[in-house]
């Protein structure tokens, strides 16, 4: 397919996305953006999650590292399913008995008004970092894939531009609403990019499926428990809290469930969102492990994992499965794109600058903090990640292992414990449990690392290096665990749990 082909598939598919954007905009009113009249549908609303919960990361970085990790990464996954319960009977029952729109104003309720503020403001900075980074990485393959290849040059800073301020114009109006509705043709085109590069790469080998099942797990790539029971032990809790803090403490993701009719509906939407997660998922390996046949069976070297499932991609696939596998990707990473955009407008507007959304000023302002959102995201990608290196990408995907940390504890505290605690102290704590974790993971790294240097304490990213090689996505629980006996050593008498 040549890239000509490919850009007209993309206006295409940005033109329905508007058409989608135009009819639930109808009859909108100030609540519409946040959450969607109550009025979506239990199984839509599950179904476009799929989208929303993948992105081009995962699309290239789960599949490629099969390669190494053969399907390790299921015992992450079953972990998630474990979380999705949680979510389901646990902190859904808890949003809808306070019929939130923002899960952040529990903490308000539970403490007070600056508790609620620093758990908008971790959720707002992993959000922003995370989804810009994901565009960005979609951006760079678009133009390795499609944009070298027109013969005329476009700039970056264009291809960004138009991106995000794509995503504003059906975003802006309906949010939510429309985004639950957008996030279904979007799950599409990624399952139909899934299908056909299952195809495509049955073909390549020159196999049935059944032997080429049998070829992948002759060669072990289907070995799950690579490190033995402490190993999944460890990954199964990491995919449970990340599981819980990133979907179920994530304002954009709960923000879906909450535009359901009842809390029944949601924790429908919650509960089959979990068994296609662990079959979409368990796709992904299965993808992965015919890449690492066809790397193993023809001699190709890459320097970087990721890079696999572009390349045979692109070399190999025929042209319909090419132009479906750019789209796939596209639309996993504006699925999270748009959502990241919606509830950050969300958290902004009601947690941080208390709009209440019910006046025509209200739907002003709420528009230009979308708008801010939109540029915010534009300067990140063209002043903080332009050119970066796939370490502090990495490094700034990984964000989300810490600063979910406090909010977990936050979170935990409030509906476990009956203490009460100032709310003046919390974001004290908030910020230095993960500095203090962070700090410990640091000097345990020097007293191994004999090469450790102090000059390195100046980097960023070689303080990220330094705690990611000690812990790894668990930290989260380690952070949370911190915030959470440190609120309990500062809390003082007891207060009804809000719980019980």
């Amino acid at each position: 397919m040549k890239p000509e082909d490919i850009i007209i598939l993309i206006a295409a598919y940005f033109a329905v996305l508007l058409i989608i954007s135009w009819f639930t905009s109808r009859k909108s009113t100030q609540q519409t953006f946040y959450n969607g009249d109550h009025k979506s549908p239990w199984y839509i609303v599950a179904f476009g999650l799929i989208g929303t919960s993948l992105s081009a990361v995962s699309l290239v970085s789960v599949t490629g590292d099969v390669q190494n990790a053969h399907f390790s990464y299921m015992q992450i996954v079953a972990g998630y399913v474990v979380g999705y319960i949680i979510i389901s009977y646990i902190l859904l029952p808890l949003y809808y008995k306070h019929n939130l729109t923002s899960i952040y104003n529990y903490l308000s309720i539970r403490f007070g008004n600056g508790t609620r503020k620093t758990g908008a403001f971790y959720f707002i900075l992993s959000r922003m970092l995370g989804a810009s980074a994901r565009v960005y990485l979609a951006v760079v393959v678009m133009e390795g894939l499609v944009i070298s290849q027109l013969g005329f040059y476009v700039p970056f800073e264009a291809t960004v531009a138009i991106i995000l301020f794509l995503i504003f114009l059906y975003t802006f109006q309906s949010g939510i609403k429309t985004i639950i509705w957008t996030d279904t043709l979007q799950t599409i085109l990624l399952l139909a990019a899934i299908g056909f590069a299952i195809v495509e790469l049955n073909k390549i080998l020159g196999n049935s499926i059944g032997e080429n099942i049998q070829l992948i797990v002759n060669n072990n790539f289907t070995e799950v428990f690579t490190t033995g029971t402490s190993g999944f032990i460890k990954n199964f809790l990491a995919g449970l809290f990340i599981c819980v803090t990133m979907t179920g403490l994530d304002q954009g993701m709960m923000q879906r469930s909450l535009s359901c009719p009842s809390l029944k509906d949601a924790q429908k939407n919650i509960m089959s969102f979990a068994v296609v997660v662990f079959i979409v998922n368990l796709l992904f390996v299965y993808i992965g492990a015919l890449l690492a046949q066809h790397v193993l069976s023809t001699g190709l070297h890459f320097d970087r994992t990721d890079a696999i499932f572009p390349y045979i991609a692109s070399t190999s696939f025929a042209p319909m499965a090419m132009g479906l596998f750019v789209l796939g990707m596209i639309a996993a990473t504006f699925s999270s794109a748009d959502d990241a955009m919606a509830a950050l407008t969300t958290s902004l507007s009601l947690d941080i600058f208390g709009i209440k959304g019910e006046t025509k000023r209200d739907g002003v302002l709420r528009k230009i903090i979308h708008l801010g959102v939109a540029t915010g995201m534009f300067l990140l990608i063209v002043l903080v990640f332009k050119g970066s290196a796939d370490s502090v990408i990495g490094m700034v995907l990984k964000i989300g292992s810490i600063t979910y940390g406090p909010l977990l504890g936050m979170f935990a505290f409030g509906m476990i414990s009956k203490k009460k605690l100032a709310d003046s102290y919390i974001p004290v704590i908030a910020i230095i449990s993960p500095l203090l974790v962070m700090g410990i993971c640091v000097y345990i790294h020097s007293l191994n690392n004999i090469d450790f240097k102090l000059e390195n304490l100046l980097s960023l990213t070689q303080i990220w290096r330094m705690v990611f090689s000690v812990v790894s996505n668990e930290i989260i629980v380690y952070i949370a665990a911190t915030c959470y006996f440190m609120m309990w050593f500062f809390s003082e008498g007891n207060t009804k749990s809000l719980q019980s």
